[in-house]
């Protein structure tokens, strides 16, 4: 079983640093997969979900905002803005915060920041797909 070393790193702590045989992370352009032996690579990252595990078997999942991967002997290297492993992510908060975003989505009045409002829809979407409430 040939394996890579993923480290996901945010500006507070370091999420994960473990092998997985196969990740998947959320490119600008698209999803990238990443198996052992791959080019060297930078790429910018999206807001989406890291999957990483075996190459054929369940995948973890990581919910992160945004960021850089960084490919290169066999180690992959997520710089995120934020990132939550699906075990973290607490489902009734994210679901609250679900619900503020769409109420103030549906609020007509000018006081409403619907870029700010839909960015917040959003990230709970991506969290509560990352721990599979969605």
């Amino acid at each position: 079983m040939a394996l890579l070393r993923l480290e996901v790193v945010t500006p507070e702590r370091t999420v994960i640093n473990e092998y997985a045989e196969s990740i998947i992370v959320p490119g600008i352009d698209g999803y990238i997969g990443f198996m052992n032996n791959h080019a060297p690579l930078v790429a910018g990252l999206a807001m989406g979900i890291v999957h990483y595990g075996p190459e054929h078997g369940e995948k973890r999942r990581i919910a992160i905002t945004g960021g850089f991967v960084e490919v290169a002997d066999n180690r992959v290297t997520i710089l995120a803005d934020t990132a939550e492993l699906d075990t973290e992510i607490d489902v009734g908060r994210a679901q609250a915060a679900r619900e503020r975003a769409e109420r103030r989505l549906r609020d007509r009045s000018d006081q409403v920041d619907r870029a700010r409002a839909e960015a917040a829809l959003q990230r709970a979407l991506n969290r509560l797909r990352a721990a599979r409430a969605i």
